[in-house]
This record gives C-alpha cells, sequence and structure tokens, in this order.
C-alpha cells in the first residue's frame, strides 16, 4: 500500500473508500512499509468524493491517471508509489465559498491533528512529515498547537493562504518548535496572496500572508522565482528551470524539478542548515514579477514655453 486516502469528517478522521476503523488502515499500511510518514493536504476548490475535484483521484493518487495539469499525482512525484513508502492523502471539504472554506481549513487542521497523533501510537518510531499547498499550509499549521514535540518532523508550506502571525503562534507551539518548515513563496502568487489580506479576516490589522516570509529560526523561505535561489539549489542539485509565469497559484507544485527537492527536505536527505546556508537572505518585493510588464504611462504633451 502506497498510499492511504483520509478524510476529515464531522466525527473526526476517517478512511475514504472503506468503512473500517481508521487504525486498522492505518495498521496495515505501517506494516510493510519503513521510513517517514508523509501527509499531503490540499488547497482551496477540492474535496473528497467531489468527482474531478477530489483529491484522492488526483494530487493523491499514485498512478496520477485521473489527474489534470494541475492536479498532477503528488503521490508519484514524491516516491510514494513505491512499495516500501506510505504516504497518506488528508482531504477536507475546500468547496465552499473562501471565507467559509477558510474557516473549514482551520477546523480540518484539529483532525489532522489526531490523525498524527493515532500515527504516533501506532509507530511511535516513525517520522511524520506535512506538505500543503494554499489553505492546506493553513490546515498544516492548525494542527501544531494540538500537538506535542516531536510529533511532526519536516513541513513544507507551499504558497500558504495563511496570515504571518497565526503561522508564527502555531511555530510557538511544542510541535511548531521541534519542527523544520520549508516555506515556499513566490511572486508568481502575489495577486492571490494580496486577494487573500483583502477577503478574509487577518488576526491583527495589516498583517499579511506567509508568502511575505516567516523570518523564525526553525523556517527556512525559499522564493522559488528568486535567481539567486535558483542558482544557489542547482549548486546543491536541484535544477529547476528559471521560467516564472506573471501569474500563477499553482507554480510552486508545477514547476519541473520541485519535487525532488521536496522530497529530500521531507526524508531528511537535505540537512536543513546546508539548505539555509546556500540560500539568499533577501526576496523580491511583491508585484516585482508583474510591474515591469505593466504598459508605462502615455507620455506627456509637450508645448514649448511661450517667449
Amino acid at each position: 500500500m502506497a498510499v492511504i486516502q483520509v478524510s476529515s469528517g464531522p466525527d473526526g478522521p476517517m478512511p475514504f473508500t472503506t468503512s473500517e476503523r481508521l487504525s486498522h488502515t492505518l495498521q496495515r499500511g505501517l506494516a510493510p512499509t519503513r521510513g517517514p510518514v508523509t501527509v499531503m493536504i490540499h488547497g482551496y476548490r477540492y474535496g473528497p468524493g467531489a468527482g474531478g475535484d477530489c483529491p484522492h483521484r488526483a494530487l493523491f493518487d499514485p498512478t496520477g491517471t485521473l489527474a489534470p495539469v494541475r492536479g498532477q499525482s503528488w503521490a508519484r512525484k514524491l516516491g510514494l508509489d513505491a512499495p516500501d513508502r506510505l504516504g497518506i492523502g488528508f482531504g477536507w471539504n475546500g468547496l465552499s465559498t473562501l471565507p467559509q472554506a477558510f474557516v473549514q481549513a482551520g477546523q480540518a487542521g484539529a483532525n489532522l491533528a489526531r490523525l498524527v497523533r493515532l500515527i504516533r501510537q501506532l509507530a511511535p518510531d516513525r517520522q511524520i512529515q506535512l506538505i500543503g499547498h494554499s489553505m492546506g499550509a493553513r490546515v498544516a499549521l492548525a494542527a501544531l498547537p494540538a500537538l506535542g514535540p516531536e510529533d511532526v518532523g519536516r513541513i513544507v508550506l507551499l504558497t500558504g493562504a495563511e496570515f504571518t502571525q497565526t503561522a508564527r503562534a502555531a511555530l510557538t507551539s511544542p510541535a511548531g518548535r521541534s519542527a523544520t518548515v520549508l516555506n515556499v513563496t513566490s511572486r508568481e502568487n502575489d495577486l492571490f496572496d494580496f486577494l487573500t489580506e483583502c477577503l478574509l479576516p487577518a488576526p491583527a490589522r495589516g498583517d499579511r500572508v506567509i508568502g511575505a516570509g516567516l523570518a523564525a529560526p526553525n523556517v527556512i523561505d525559499l522564493q522559488l522565482d528568486h535567481r539567486d535561489a535558483l542558482h544557489a539549489l542547482r549548486r546543491l542539485g536541484f535544477a529547476i528551470p528559471a521560467e516564472p509565469k506573471r501569474i500563477c497559484h499553482w507554480s510552486t507544485y508545477l514547476r519541473d524539478g520541485v519535487f525532488p527537492l521536496y522530497r529530500a527536505f521531507l526524508d531528511d536527505d537535505l540537512p536543513a542548515a546546508l539548505l539555509r546556508a546556500a540560500l539568499p537572505d533577501s526576496h523580491d518585493p511583491r508585484w516585482s514579477r508583474l510591474l515591469p510588464h505593466l504598459p508605462a504611462p502615455p507620455a506627456l504633451p509637450f508645448r514649448p514655453k511661450p517667449t
């Protein structure tokens, strides 16, 4: 079994396609596998059982046969289709309005925490890793305050739709302090970051989303479309083409070459200290991807001074 499909239900996390107890499903998946357990968390506009918008039939499907372009198989690209690896696709209802989904993502974090605690009970020697995109990053962060030290090892946040103050509060929890976080941002996502700040309630006036960077001791901020960052990653053996788009919400997982980087980080094959030291400290400002392409203002009419 390469991937276990789990959904966030009203009574807690539960298997997506079977009526058996979740603990039994997890035991069957844990027994023949080894290494870290990778939990994948989708973002907005996905929901378990929602046809083409079902993450279990797209992002989390190891075969990727039903996945559209933006729903390509994370499971396969992370190597979770191997018989000795174990991945868990965690689905939650992100199909409502944006404000409703934002609330539901926070609530789904409680069920994700229950899932993590159950895995820790069944296999206390297995490290648990999280990777989430957009509001899936909010789900991952929302789980941390309900967990204990070392419950989660490494976390990858892909253009996360979460506010900085909320994220930093989660990272000061016992589980948050003991985790190592890769916060992947991109100026291609600036429009979506801006809309999130305009349309969703911030915990404090003027708070920005984590696309601006987290700058926490256990967080590595990686701007994926930063020229110097891409050069640094290439020196580490991760060749990611420098072909950014002006606007794209999914570039942090659609870009060629990104998943070998994420897999190496999640599997502890890429030392966090090495990655942090290699990356530049500076980041491009918001709108820097878009502004150079805006048309120049029209020239003012010129008339000679009267003599």
